[in-house]
């Protein structure tokens, strides 16, 4: 099947890479052409189908990969995971120092810890016993590429392509290091995941008792939220045309998730996992038995964000339950 490719303003496209098996459906890979340097903007997942496709957008648009730069919104695997693919000597490969530490060890090291916290959360699952048993995360660690030639951008950075002068900004939450391109002058956005249109970013814990992501996250919203945009360009679906229209139904999303865990707790102390199975989810699954592994760990680790985040406003706290369980309850 041919790749979608569409040029949003002159010499600037945005491709879709597939996501293998996701309801996501597709990266928005976002290509600058220049007379100089091209621009690559996130670059899809390290598998087949996706190197496969890349391969085809470029060949369509004339790209050569020892004349272009990758700059990369974050690290998770479907927008970093071709880096080693097609960096080539000569590109430079733009990156938040925020995100250095998700190498596939590292990931692999969190996310063992996070099992074992998760059990104490309430979350049982043979794939969780897995990994706290043998100390190896089960999923795929090679789509995490061994990368070590970023050139680290910081906030107010700038970068310049073909006529685009784009301001890096910080934008925490979706993971500790999202980092966001806006050109003033064009009024354009590069999202990543810091805001999607028709589906809202997973703002997920990471079982890390001095995090807060959730607070971090909507602390993003509001630092970008006065800047001028006419055009926001996400990481998944389809472009923005009100910028600061979708930021406010973003933050009322959280309200409203915050204020149903609040309501769920009502019911007495519950571990995470119980207040996740009895939150409502945007999923096609008749029951939350039916809800498969990787998409009940996003939901269990997003409501595990918003207890964090309601237990720093005071709203709830944890005690401690049965067999060091740990539960949480309205605060007094």
């Amino acid at each position: 099947m041919k790749p979608y490719i569409e040029e949003i303003v002159t010499h600037f496209y945005r491709a879709e890479i597939p996501i293998p098996d996701s309801p996501l459906k597709a990266t928005n890979c976002y290509i600058i052409k220049s007379d100089d340097r091209n621009l690559i903007i996130d670059t899809g997942m390290n598998e087949k189908e996706c190197l496969d496709t890349m391969k085809t957008v470029l060949l369509d648009l004339g790209i050569q990969l020892p004349d272009t730069d990758f700059f990369i919104t974050h690290s998770h695997r479907d927008h970093i995971g071709l880096i080693n693919a097609l960096a080539s000597k000569s590109s430079r490969v733009f990156y938040n120092i925020k995100e250095l530490g998700n190498t596939a060890a590292a990931i692999r090291e969190r996310a063992t810890r996070a099992a074992i916290i998760a059990q104490r959360h309430g979350y049982e699952n043979n794939r969780i016993v897995q990994m706290v048993e043998t100390g190896t995360a089960p999923e795929k660690m090679d789509v995490y590429p061994e990368f070590s030639r970023y050139t680290i951008v910081r906030e107010s950075d700038t970068l310049t392509v073909s006529g685009y002068s784009f301001k890096v900004i910080e934008t925490p939450g979706h993971s500790p290091g999202h980092t966001c391109l806006y050109d003033k002058n064009k009024k354009i956005f590069i999202s990543g995941d810091h805001i999607l249109g028709d589906i809202t970013p997973n703002i997920a814990s990471h079982f890390n008792n001095d995090e807060n992501p959730l607070q971090d996250y909507l602390a993003s919203l509001d630092k970008v939220y006065p800047l001028d945009v006419k055009l926001t360009l996400p990481g998944h679906r389809n472009l923005i045309t009100d910028f600061r229209g979708r930021i406010a139904e973003l933050k009322s999303h959280h309200a409203e998730r915050a204020a149903e865990t609040l309501e769920i707790l009502k019911e007495g102390s519950l571990d995470a996992f119980q207040v996740a199975s009895r939150m409502t989810w945007d999923l096609s699954y008749n029951t939350w038995e039916d809800i498969p592994f990787s998409l009940k760990w996003f939901a269990f680790s997003e409501a595990m964000s918003h207890l964090q985040y309601l237990e720093s406003l005071g709203k709830v706290k944890q005690i401690a339950g049965q067999d060091g369980k740990i539960l949480f309850t309205l605060s007094d």
